[in-house]
């Protein structure tokens, strides 16, 4: 049977009461259509009035240290650079360099000394780590000081027996050496456990199928607990090094012209004590901020084997966002052909 074309024209036709395509008012979406919808972003009131009051406060705290004439900018520009100054942040250098590489070669050695299987070596590193962290940097610092005091002469020879080479304590163990000892003696407990809490944190399966592998026990150490240990002990040692940094104020008690001593001498003379103290917190801040730079490079060059695709370092945002910039120039400022 053939369709006529009114009968295909009938097929097609909207229903009754039904309004034509094109002929008729415009289709609204229903209320309940997601698209209907006016979307408004949430305000939080609460957050831009705790902004804006901390944005006033910083304000006013820059303010006072541009207008008030109690900091002495002058002062602190003259001695900031001076010679006496610079010579003191290198000793302060020098103290934070020693003490961190001996205090961590030692407090390894402790670690593994707490996780041996051996009641003489745990028993004789928890005691050390006891000792040492129980006693205030300060008074072993003033202890090794006095050492002569209490120990006269230093030598080699048998135990218990008659000493073959003696030294004078005073002249194997200077002022600085002393402050390296108690600085060293001192770090090397805390280190001890920042080692021992990143051991443990690995996995002992790997431990496991190492030794199945039959690859020697110092090797299973150096080339699959000590990498992957890193991770968990670099951010506690760093924040142990910057701690240190500053610790290193303390051996102003032993004479040596460390920054803190130096600045103290320094307004002791000239009664400049305000800024001159800001001299030395500007240098404190400066060397962490350098020390806490160094700790996010290093904790990145470790984090290669966990994190495939590790986020980009600062430096590389600013070149990206740079490039950006540049890109968007050229883009609205297109180079004319010739």
């Amino acid at each position: 049977m053939a369709l006529t074309a009114d009968s295909t024209a009938d097929s097609t036709a909207a229903p009754p009461g039904a309004a034509s395509p094109g002929t008729g008012p415009e289709t609204r979406p229903a209320p309940d259509d997601p698209a209907s919808l006016k979307v408004v972003p949430a305000r939080h009131y609460a957050r831009w009035a705790a902004a804006v009051a901390v944005i006033v406060l910083v304000a006013q705290f820059v303010h006072g240290l541009v207008t008030n004439p109690v900091w002495e900018w002058g002062v602190f520009r003259a001695y900031f650079l001076s010679e006496t100054i610079v010579q003191a942040v290198w000793v302060t250098l020098q103290l934070t360099a020693y003490a961190t590489v001996l205090g961590f070669l030692l407090g390894t050695v402790l670690a593994f000394m707490r996780l041996s299987r051996s009641p003489v070596l745990r028993t004789v590193a928890w005691s050390y780590i006891w000792i040492f962290r129980s006693i205030p940097m300060i008074v072993q610092l003033v202890f090794w000081f006095n050492l002569s005091a209490l120990y006269g002469e230093l030598g080699v020879g048998i135990p218990f027996g008659p000493v073959l080479w003696s030294v004078d304590s005073n002249s194997l163990i200077g002022t600085i050496g002393a402050a390296v000892i108690g600085l060293t003696l001192h770090q090397a407990a805390y280190a001890a456990e920042i080692v021992r809490g990143g051991v443990i944190a690995v996995d002992h399966g790997q431990l496991e199928a190492a030794a199945a592998l039959g690859i020697p026990r110092l090797r299973q150490i150096r080339r699959i607990v000590l990498p992957q240990a890193m991770r968990a002990i670099l951010p506690t040692a760093g924040n142990e090094i910057i701690g240190l940094l500053k610790g290193t104020s303390v051996v102003y008690v032993m004479s040596i012209g460390e920054l803190f001593y130096q600045v103290q001498v320094i307004y002791g003379r000239n009664g400049r004590v305000i800024p001159l103290l800001l001299v030395a917190t500007a240098w404190y801040v400066l060397l962490t901020t350098l020390l806490s730079v160094a700790q996010y490079y290093v904790e990145r060059r470790f984090a290669r084997g966990a994190d495939r695709t590790p986020p980009p370092t600062p430096l590389q945002r600013a070149r990206r966002f740079l490039a950006a910039q540049r890109l968007a120039a050229a883009s609205h400022h297109p180079t004319e052909k010739t």
